[in-house]
């Protein structure tokens, strides 16, 4: 089969199509023919050589940890889940023309295999840092760096909990971020201001690791109701950093349920080929996005 991997760390250039030995369902996992894998900042920060305790690589090593696709093999100690299945979910080395798959859930009807692909790490990660964050109902949320995936299930699911939103982007994102339900404000000299201006602010995510730790701090009035994902300084600031997983699959059958409600959307901003994954990490490393980029196989 075809695999993305790399032999070194590096940039993208590291990163090369090559024949590979097919992996096998282990137990408790399944493996699909995969169809598309979603593309996150943790793929290229892993291939950069960064020290992420959840994720820790030998190489040569794959890319990816989230895809969609048809179930194919079952392993021992699997019930609930058939050959041919079309599933969603995260394992590894899942740029690929066949992934093992950790945790998985069924794709809900109507989904695209694109689409499906972008959820599971995007979904898990924003269930995970509004817990640690602990906004609640009826409290406003800041979000820097709204526009990308995992800021826009953010955006989405703290509506659905009756949680106010602002969040911050790029001047081409702000009626994104509107059509999702939030206040929405440029980054860039005056942000501070102009988040002030447009309410009061009770807790804070940093989802793009810009360097706003100390402002986040400034507008919530306590490090404690700040969580960054991009920025591994953060804890010099009583900031806390979350990398580390909690439940991905009780996050998947919430993904699930909020997109079979229509409560759920994240737009596939562009897909790339298997032999394009470099570039794919070159255009998730520059940011901007909206919504996801996924690789299609």
């Amino acid at each position: 089969m075809k695999r993305v991997s790399f032999a070194e760390f590096g940039g993208p250039d590291v990163l090369q199509l090559m024949d590979a030995e097919e992996p096998h369902a282990g137990p408790g996992q399944i493996r699909i023919a995969v169809r598309a894998a979603g593309v996150n900042p943790v793929d290229w920060r892993i291939r950069e050589g960064q020290k992420l305790g959840a994720h820790p690589t030998e190489l040569p090593a794959g890319v990816g940890l989230d895809a969609s696709g048809i179930v194919d093999e079952v392993g021992d100690g699997v019930v609930g889940v058939e050959i041919g299945e079309r599933v969603f979910g995260e394992g590894s080395s899942t740029y690929a023309e066949f992934a093992v798959l950790s945790a998985w859930a069924r794709m809900p009807a109507g989904l695209t295999f694109e689409e499906a692909a972008g959820y599971p790490s995007v979904v898990e990660t924003a269930l995970r840092i509004i817990r640690e964050v602990g906004v609640r109902p009826g409290q406003t949320l800041l979000v820097s760096g709204a526009s990308g995936g995992v800021g826009s299930a953010v955006l989405q699911i703290a509506r659905v909990r009756g949680i106010a939103v602002i969040g911050t982007a790029g001047a081409a994102n702000q009626d994104y971020l509107r059509s999702l339900g939030a206040l929405a404000t440029t980054y860039g000299e005056g942000w501070v201001e102009r988040v002030r201006e447009l309410g009061h602010v009770d807790a804070a995510l940093d989802l793009a690791g810009s360097g706003v730790i100390r402002e986040l701090v400034e507008l919530t009035g306590d490090p404690r109701k700040v969580v960054s994902i991009a920025d591994l300084g953060a804890p010099e600031l009583g900031v806390r950093f979350s990398g580390v997983a909690g439940s991905v699959p009780d996050a998947l059958a919430e993904a699930a349920d909020l997109i079979s409600r229509g409560e759920l959307h994240i737009p596939v901003e562009k897909s790339y080929a298997l032999t394009d994954a470099a570039a794919a990490h070159v255009d998730s490393q520059a940011g901007h996005t909206r919504g996801r980029r996924v690789v299609v196989v």
